[in-house]
């Protein structure tokens, strides 16, 4: 018997487990290390950096925003991929593919000058819609090979027992493989949650005044680059890393449901 082993790097953060030591303590120390140092930036040095985080707040809000639309959206053009890659009819699982590996092949930056820029030519799109149907569609891509994963990883058993019962393909899907695959989909979407998050960096580029885009704004207005972007980084951090711990108490309390 062939012993298979597969490694698995995602883009999020990396998600923080009591069972490794290695990677909790790192967690602890990095959460407490930032917040400490934007306790420490607003206590001793308040002129700058409290105007700074000031400036940022609706940055966070609409970096957010952002994130939350396109997950949401991810989610849906995910399911629907998932399915039409699991799908027995061919040309359906061919659009389903084709759409998969042309999506994951272009880099975000580039959907997002596309979407915005290039279909903006006979289109006129909203800068901040345009950033949520390129995040939206390029992370429905990767959002339906989680899908796709969730579906098959379901033994063939309960369908063959749903079928048994008098349920037809849709009922079997839609009540009994989806209900259980979600508890193996919902982790690895919070991870894709995060990893989308951190993205949203690249809308700036589109005038959308998300978190990096405000601190663009500032340091250019006052000079102050070193002060701006530690601000922003420690943001971004703290944010991330809580959204890792989120997911990790998720993922914990899936296990122990699936256990019992």
């Amino acid at each position: 018997m062939s012993d298979t082993r597969t490694i698995d790097v995602g883009e999020g953060a990396a998600i923080p487990s009591k069972s490794d030591w290695g990677l909790f303590n790192a967690w602890t120390i990095s959460i407490l290390g930032a917040l400490a140092a934007i306790g420490y930036l607003l206590v001793f040095q308040p002129a700058p950096y409290q105007r700074i985080l000031n400036y940022l707040a609706d940055g966070v809000v609409i970096t957010f925003q952002v994130t939350v639309m396109s997950i949401i959206c991810a989610c849906a053009i995910g399911l629907v991929v998932g399915l039409g890659r699991v799908s027995k009819n061919k040309a359906i699982n061919l659009v389903a593919s084709t759409y998969v590996e042309i999506i994951r092949g272009i880099p975000l930056l580039v959907q997002l000058f596309y979407i915005y820029y290039a279909l903006g030519r006979f289109l006129n799109v909203h800068d901040l819609t345009a950033a949520i149907i390129a995040m939206s569609v390029c992370y429905g891509a990767y959002m339906g090979e989680v899908f796709r994963a969730g579906i098959t990883a379901i033994d063939k058993g309960q369908t063959e027992a749903a079928r048994s019962l008098g349920f037809n393909t849709k009922q079997t899907m839609f009540l009994v493989i989806l209900p259980q695959a979600w508890r193996t989909i919902l982790p690895p979407v919070g991870n894709e949650f995060i990893a989308l998050l951190k993205d949203t960096s690249l809308v700036s580029i589109l005038a959308v005044s998300d978190l990096l885009r405000r601190g663009r704004e500032f340091s250019s207005e006052t000079f102050l680059y070193f002060e701006t972007y530690t601000m922003v980084a420690l943001v971004y951090l703290v944010i991330t890393l809580l959204l890792s711990k989120g997911v990790s108490i998720m993922e914990a309390r899936l296990s122990h449901y699936v256990r019992h």
